[in-house]
């Protein structure tokens, strides 16, 4: 089981006391409050929430509003008294991730525990600022989609011939294009925009738990369902079911969701009841989907059956004019984010930023100027605080060993590295091997990274790692290679 650090909100002290304790045992990290501001005032350090619906001032639908307007990367599970479960529904199709009915079996908690925090992995993989503030102009992009180049003008024509029928979509990119923002286009454009936009990324949720995740189960289906729980199909009736990573469907699962989407029926697991709904289905995937049913992964008639409307949204690498845009933008969001007070950015920084490849497309962007903004110094960002995010080797037509993806630190070459790289050293560029140099300054790169990181936390390498996005661990054992134990606070 993964481990996360979780936030409890109830005002009722045993019932908090009891999570704690399970959660705990669990291994995850626990913060608890005793009321809806309290909770909501600790989102911003959280990797999943778990909030009562009814709590007095702020209740759960005030936490999760505040969760989903500051913090849209947070799962927030509800706690529901019996009889309330028609409450946690509409919570649920309002954004919240999961509900869980008292009296609850800690079996059943565990696992929406455990398939919370898979999504807030797949959320925090995901683009998130991408979307051009209320009150620009429409030059900036259409939709909520930033950018003004030709690809973009050809996502914005399929959105507006299609959006406002029931024809399936099938939205494919490399990974961190931005394919949920289309799928929340195509709703918001259509007559279903009233209506619930259901959201789930199949590649979060265990294959056990996929077919009552979809369709829903009866009281006594199997072991922990104590009471009966509408699924995901059933929660989008009369708006629009977004399934990311449609790829990752098991293969026995995917002629069961053939049959809903032809029939739009199916009945619960455990159950008998034929129940029908009227669900606009999107899908999304970073797969070749046509491959993988030559390959025997997926199965041709949904494939075509998804496939009525393909949509390919292109790499950020094919549309580098629109990168002043997405800066300009991510620069005004993190400066928000981050209480921050950047002007702008310096030409020859947005330059190394067009020539960059990038293999994480829009994902990754935002994790370098993200980075950036936390470390400039100055009221604009210049190339000297970009490099530490792109090193110079990292160039469109540069070689790409030192080249930083989706956020990570540069690898090192080699396992052991250099005295001089250790020392903070750079070697001439003009001697030595292509791996000596490469390996000498992705050292440096990653030794100053490391430095500004501690200084900006105080020596907490907790803090520190979390600036980084990397694991603490790993943060250590990179500390211990090149000799910074010391700066530990």
């Amino acid at each position: 089981m993964q481990t996360a650090k979780i936030l409890v909100a109830d005002d009722e002290q045993n019932l908090r006391r009891v999570l704690v304790a399970m959660l705990k045992r669990d291994g995850h990290v626990v913060v608890q409050a005793a009321s809806g501001l309290e909770a909501i005032e600790l989102l911003a350090d959280v990797d999943v929430v778990i909030t009562d619906l009814r709590m007095p001032g702020a209740d759960g639908m005030e936490v999760l509003r505040s969760a989903a307007k500051h913090h849209p990367h947070l799962p927030v599970i509800m706690i529901t008294a019996y009889g309330s479960v028609g409450q946690a529904v509409e919570a649920i199709k309002a954004g919240a991730f999961d509900y869980i009915e008292k009296p609850f079996e800690q079996d059943s908690i565990r696992a929406i525990v455990e398939k919370a925090i898979g999504q807030a992995a797949a959320n925090r993989m995901a683009p998130r600022s991408t979307l051009y503030p209320a009150g620009e102009t429409e030059s900036k992009g259409r939709y909520g989609l930033v950018g003004h180049s030709t690809e973009m003008h050809g996502i914005f024509s399929v959105i507006e011939r299609v959006a406002d029928t029931p024809s399936t979509v099938l939205i494919t990119g490399e990974s961190g294009t931005g394919k949920e923002l289309v799928a929340k286009a195509l709703h918001e454009e259509s007559s279903r925009k009233n209506g619930p936009f259901i959201k789930i990324n199949c590649a979060a949720i265990p294959k056990t738990l996929m077919e009552s995740e979809l369709f829903g189960y009866e009281k006594g289906a199997f072991t922990g369902a104590t009471s009966s729980k509408p699924g995901r199909f059933e929660l989008a009736d009369e708006g629009t079911l977004f399934l990311d990573e449609i790829g990752e469907i098991p293969v026995e699962m995917q002629v069961k969701l053939l049959r809903a989407i032809q029939e739009s029926e199916f009945e619960r697991v455990g159950g008998i009841k034929t129940i029908k709904v009227n669900v606009r289905l999107i899908t999304a995937t970073n797969r070749d989907l046509e491959l993988e049913t030559q390959r025997g992964n997926f199965r041709e008639d949904l494939y075509y059956r998804l496939n009525v409307v393909p949509l390919q949204i292109p790499p950020l690498r094919r549309r580098t004019g629109d990168i002043p845009l997405l800066v300009s933008h991510i620069i005004k969001k993190f400066n928000e984010r981050l209480k921050k007070n950047i002007s702008g950015i310096a030409d020859d920084a947005l330059s190394a930023l067009e020539a960059h490849t990038w293999p994480g497309n829009i994902r990754e962007l935002e994790n370098v100027i993200e980075r950036t903004i936390l470390f400039c110094k100055g009221e604009r960002i210049e190339r000297v605080d970009l490099q530490l995010a792109i090193p110079a080797e990292s160039a469109r037509d540069a070689p790409a060993i030192a080249r930083t993806t989706s956020g990570a630190m540069p690898p090192l070459v080699d396992d052991e590295p250099d005295d001089d790289a250790v020392n903070g050293e750079v070697r001439d560029s003009t001697s030595g091997s292509l791996k000596d140099i490469v390996r000498a300054e992705t050292s440096r790169v990653e030794r100053e990274l490391i430095v500004k990181a501690l200084d900006e936390t105080g020596g907490n390498v907790t803090q520190a790692a979390r600036l980084l996005k990397i694991s603490r661990k790993s943060l250590q054992m990179k500390m211990k290679e090149l000799g910074l134990r010391d700066r530990e606070g």
